[in-house]
């Protein structure tokens, strides 16, 4: 098999035109010879070649075996190949990187560059004043269906009836707790943005579903799964909570507890089962006496469920509790609170006056409690006397907690860990 190997050189002749020297090897025979080309004409054809061609130093035949033993060819070929080859290893490490950022990259529509506004209450409220509530006001029970002796009883020993010029705005609370959350609905998604930006600070939007509604407080990636008790009555309280400024401090006191390494729970979730007790003190008619001395039910009604979350801050973090013990710190948060609604509103009301007066940045709200105890607070500080088996053992478990509410069913979830919910029928 006969085989030849060229090896050009590329010279510019003594006219400016360039000239090119192939040397060829003739593998069968080991010999070589050179063919110099000018302007693409080789010797022959009209030119003369005197073995340097027309004295240029710089055409010179070389062997093929002297490029093979200076190591030229080996080196020209290694080094070609290597920088081909870490050319594609950047190349492959960019396109890695590249995709890993791709997969954590969230879509983003043109509409969700622009950050929406924040709600007041008041504007989110005026939403549901105007809306036609008709089907929902069919469906509600503002008071609970006495009968018998029950029904004389309350009558004559029971809390004051309702004003009847408040009954409209009674029940148009109940008909916003029978409301879902609607995500055609932009009232409803700014309320949702205004809790997670005021609660983390941020000021851009986030999804509308996602595993960071759990940084707030819900359970999973959609907030609406943890409205069946309240409705949208439950945002709208937390709304409230974030959005007035003369409580936002407290809100927020109470969210760093939350995200406390053993004192945590869900905020959001806990937020909304204070909405639960508002909600069943308003139809227990527990707060009618004080909605008929202001004249208002929405404000009352706001107030209770500020003030019954304080009582619950203050019992949690006093007490050392932790999501273990839940259950029971409901439990006892709601009895406190329906027997006796003008006492806690009246801590509120001393919470807020020492903010007033410049005290309450020096005053934490927990030290609330001491001046004004509760049963269960008197009995945990006597059972902490004890030891601390003997405080463990006080605390009841979830499961062991019976289910009594007058005139309507109850269904009570609870998860132990990080996350805890109660399902009420409204």
């Amino acid at each position: 098999m006969e085989g030849v190997v060229a090896v050009a050189v590329h010279t510019e002749g003594l006219n400016g035109y360039p000239q090119e020297c192939k040397q060829t090897e003739d593998l069968t025979s080991g010999h070589s010879k050179c063919t110099t080309i000018l302007n693409g004409l080789t010797p022959g054809n009209g030119i003369k070649d005197n073995g340097n061609l027309n004295g240029n130093p710089y055409l010179k035949t070389v062997p093929i075996s002297a490029l093979k033993q200076n190591g030229l060819l080996q080196s020209l070929a290694a080094g070609g190949n290597q920088t081909k080859t870490e050319e594609v290893s950047l190349e492959v490490e960019r396109a890695q990187e590249e995709w890993d950022a791709l997969e954590s990259i969230q879509p983003v529509f043109s509409e969700d560059l622009t950050p929406s506004p924040l709600i007041s209450f008041n504007e989110a409220l005026q939403h549901f004043q105007t809306s036609d509530l008709g089907d929902l006001l069919k469906n509600i029970q503002p008071t609970i269906r006495r009968t018998g002796f029950a029904a004389i009883t309350h009558f004559l020993f029971g809390p004051p009836r309702l004003h009847k010029d408040l009954v409209e705005e009674r029940d148009l609370v109940f008909a916003i707790a029978q409301c879902s959350l609607d995500n055609g609905q932009s009232v409803h998604m700014r309320v949702l943005q205004t809790i997670y930006r005021k609660l983390t600070c941020t000021r851009a939007d986030c999804p509308r579903y996602g595993p960071h509604w759990e940084n707030v407080g819900f359970q999973g990636a959609d907030p609406a799964t943890d409205l069946r008790g309240t409705g949208f009555l439950g945002l709208m309280h937390t709304l409230y909570f974030v959005m007035d400024p003369e409580i936002l401090p407290l809100a927020r006191e109470i969210y760093k507890l939350s995200q406390h390494s053993v004192q945590n729970f869900p905020f959001c979730v806990m937020s909304i089962n204070m909405t639960r007790i508002a909600l069943h003190a308003l139809r227990e008619e527990v707060l009618s006496k004080e909605c008929n001395r202001r004249q208002q039910v929405v404000a009352v009604l706001n107030d209770f469920y500020v003030a019954t979350f304080l009582y619950l801050y203050q019992l949690w973090k006093s007490q050392q509790k932790t999501i273990s013990d839940s259950g029971h710190v409901l439990k006892e948060v709601e009895l406190f609170a329906k027997k006796n609604p003008k006492q806690i509103l009246k801590r509120l009301e001393g919470y807020l006056k020492e903010r007033r007066a410049g005290t309450g940045h020096r005053t934490s709200p927990d030290t609330l409690s001491h001046s004004n105890p509760s049963p269960g607070d008197t009995a945990s500080r006597a059972g902490s006397q004890g030891g601390k088996e003997d405080k463990e053992m006080n605390f009841t478990g979830v499961c062991e907690l019976p289910p009594e509410m007058e005139g309507e069913g109850l269904q009570m979830r609870f998860f132990t860990g990080h996350t805890v919910v109660s399902q009420f029928s409204i």
